[in-house]
C-alpha cells in the first residue's frame, strides 16, 4: 500500500537533538537554581544530563518525554509543588530555542511535498513551541497538521496523537509513515497501525529502534531514497 502522507517527530528528526538541546538544558537549569552549580548538576542528573559533558543518558526524559513529564521528574528533586511551575517555565524557555536543521529542510520538505506527499508533525513538545520552532526555521507552510502533547491527544507512545492526525488528513493510518529517532515514536506509529522509520539524529543506536521500525536511516536527508526504493 502506498504512502501517502509522513509524519514527523520533531527534535531529534527534523533537528538534531544533540546540537539543539545540549546547550539548553544547561542554561535552563541553571537559571531555574540561581545560578548554583551544584544543585544544578543535582537535577540534571535526575534527568539523565550531564552538566559537565553537556550530554544526555540514553533513558533521559527529556529524549522521548513530554514536557510535563520533565517537570515532573525535576519536581522529584525539588517538591512535588513545584512541577506545575515547572511546566510552564519548560513550555515558556523551549520557545526561543534556536533549532539545528538535521539536514536542510526547505529543499527536502519541499521536494516530498512537490511528489505529492502530505506532511504532519507530532510531537512530545508543546503545540506552542513546535508551532514557534517550525516558523522560526521557515518550514511552518510545508505542515498541514501540528500536535504537541497538549493537543489533547495524549502524547507518545500512545496512538492518540497519531490517530487525531489520520482523522484530521481523512486517511487510512496504513497509507502514512510515521518517521521518528526514538522508540516512543515507532511504537506510537505501529500501535496506531502506520509504517515506522527510524531515524539516528537523536539518541538512539540503530539496534534499538530496528525492532520498532520498519528501516533505520541515518537522517530524513535519505528519506526521499527509501522511499523510491520501497516496494
Amino acid at each position: 500500500m502506498g504512502i501517502e502522507a509522513i509524519i514527523f517527530d520533531k527534535d531529534g528528526t527534523l533537528f538534531d537533538f544533540h546540537r539543539t538541546w545540549s546547550s539548553w538544558a544547561r542554561g535552563f537549569l541553571l537559571e531555574y537554581t540561581g545560578g548554583d552549580r551544584a544543585r544544578a548538576a543535582e537535577l540534571g542528573a535526575l534527568i539523565g544530563y550531564d552538566m559537565v559533558r553537556g550530554t544526555y543518558a540514553p533513558d533521559s526524559v527529556v529524549i522521548a518525554g513530554t514536557n510535563a513529564d520533565l517537570a515532573a521528574v525535576l519536581a522529584q528533586g525539588l517538591g512535588a509543588a513545584e512541577a506545575g511551575r515547572l511546566t510552564r517555565a519548560i513550555n515558556s524557555a523551549t520557545h526561543a530555542v534556536p533549532m539545528a536543521e538535521a539536514v536542510p529542510l526547505v529543499p527536502l520538505l519541499g521536494g516530498l511535498r512537490a511528489c505529492g506527499l502530505r506532511l504532519g508533525v507530532a510531537t512530545n513538545d508543546a503545540e506552542a513551541a513546535a508551532r514557534a520552532h517550525l516558523a522560526a526555521t521557515g518550514i511552518d507552510g510545508f505542515f498541514e497538521a501540528v500536535l504537541g502533547y497538549d493537543s489533547g491527544h495524549g502524547g507518545k507512545p500512545a496512538p492518540g496523537m497519531l490517530l487525531a492526525m489520520a482523522q484530521q488528513m481523512g486517511l487510512a493510518p496504513a497509507r502514512m509513515l510515521m518517521v521518528g529517532d526514538s522508540t516512543h515514536d515507532l511504537v506510537s506509529g505501529r500501535a496506531a497501525g502506520m509504517a515506522t522509520l527510524g531515524v539516528l539524529t537523536g539518541i538512539a543506536e540503530a539496534e534499538t529502534l530496528a525492532p520498532h521500525a520498519d528501516a533505520v536511516l541515518p537522517d530524513i536527508g535519505h528519506l526521499a531514497g527509501w522511499l523510491e526504493a520501497r516496494p
